[in-house]
């Protein structure tokens, strides 16, 4: 028999991650490390007594020290293991590192772009969360700027084997929202090589009807990109499975099955915490009620109507 609530005093000082106007996730928190208004964003770095060091963005949790390393795995590897030797990789956003991180772990890799809108934040970053970017921004390969990353894709000469789209949610007012259009995808198609692969993080999902929303994601993916995966799995400072969507002009990922998966990692000498061959196979395989409103969702997002979420 569990002791009754009052035995768990709610003493400290709690973070309260807003999700609904029904529901909030709290924390209790400690020591504020960094706290500022950039340009474009409320920007908070926290000690959190269960989650660790934690990176707030407008008042929502965007990352964990206990468990970055999930997400930024999923974001990363699924698109850089279907490409066959990925060579020039673009990230969009990514203000922590963490993408560097795990992209500069495939031996093939000669040069990385980062186009990140927010100095400020990259640079907070930088200096109080070196554990998401293990010194990523110094290697040689890689390339900061700062900039707007849907100004860079549409004005770019340039050409990328993977991109990678690791930006915040779209709410209203935020830098992202046009990072999720019909129009952006097509850009970003624009500037892939040949098998090229396209990925982007695509909200959290509750296996409900709002669920919606990722399934607009996936469906105006998939006006632009002839092959088109998603993909999730539970996240514990988000407290719900967070969603991807990946995207390829050519049949990248019928062939990636767990085995294939488990053979590209081993042949480029990649070990990971989390993602491997079996991982890949489970995060692939997609509950039923999200199939569901995948198959049937007809709305296409676009600059003049994009998506907003809370």
């Amino acid at each position: 028999m569990r002791p009754p609530l009052t035995e768990y005093p709610l003493t400290g000082i709690w973070f309260f991650d807003r999700y609904t106007p029904a529901e909030v996730h709290a924390h209790r928190a400690g020591r504020v490390i960094a706290k500022t208004t950039t340009k474009f964003q409320d920007v908070t770095i926290q000690e959190f007594e269960y989650l660790g060091r934690v990176l707030i963005l407008d008042g929502k949790i965007q990352s964990a020290e206990i468990d970055e390393y999930i997400y930024h795995e999923l974001l990363v590897h699924p698109a850089l293991v279907a490409h066959e030797q990925p060579r020039r990789v673009l990230v969009c956003g990514g203000g922590e590192g963490a993408p560097l991180r795990e992209i500069l772990r495939h031996p093939s890799v000669e040069s990385v772009v980062m186009v990140d809108i927010d100095a400020e934040l990259v640079a907070l970053c930088r200096e109080h969360l070196p554990n998401w970017h293990a010194e990523a921004f110094d290697d040689p390969r890689v390339r900061v700027m700062h900039a707007d990353a849907r100004a860079f894709v549409e004005e770019t000469d340039e050409r990328f084997d993977v991109i990678v789209n690791d930006i915040t949610d779209p709410i209203e007012g935020g830098p992202s929202k046009l990072l999720f259009t019909r129009e952006f995808y097509a850009a970003a198609a624009r500037v892939l090589t040949l098998g090229g692969v396209f990925v982007t993080q695509a909200i959290g999902v509750h296996y409900d009807a709002g669920d919606r929303l990722h399934a607009m994601i996936h469906r105006t993916v998939a006006k632009v990109f002839t092959h088109v995966r998603s993909y999730c799995d539970y996240i514990l400072s988000f407290d719900y499975p967070w969603a991807f969507v990946a995207g390829s002009l050519e049949p990248l990922w019928d062939s990636l099955d767990s085995a294939e998966v488990e053979r590209r990692l081993q042949a480029r000498g990649i070990s990971l915490r989390f993602y491997d061959g079996e991982t890949h196979r489970r995060v692939m395989s997609l509950p039923k009620p999200l199939r569901k409103l995948i198959v049937e969702e007809k709305a296409v997002i676009t600059d003049r109507e994009p998506l907003v979420v809370m």
